[in-house]
């Protein structure tokens, strides 16, 4: 097997695993599982799977689901329609 395509299987089954601590830590926020997200971004982020910001930005959002002040899933944006003044 080439070794992009190896290393590509690999990357795939890491991110797939830190995608279900993260949803983890998202639909039962407790101490132990936003520990274990931290650990598992600030790893991703240290070998390169994910860009060191996104980490960041995931670890800053984790604690605020924990307390309840963010909502995980947000409602798409409504479209404002544009008022036309007739003259």
């Amino acid at each position: 097997m080439r070794q992009d395509q190896e290393r590509t299987l690999v990357n795939r089954a890491k991110k797939d695993a830190l995608k279900k601590v993260i949803k983890l830590a998202e639909t039962k926020p407790n101490s132990e599982s936003i520990s274990k997200a931290f650990s598992a971004l600030d790893r991703a982020a240290k070998i390169g799977l994910i860009p060191k910001g996104r980490a960041d930005r995931k670890k800053s959002r984790l604690p605020k689901i924990e307390t309840g002040s963010v909502k995980t899933k947000t409602s798409p944006k409504t479209s404002k329609s544009k008022k036309t003044s007739s003259k």
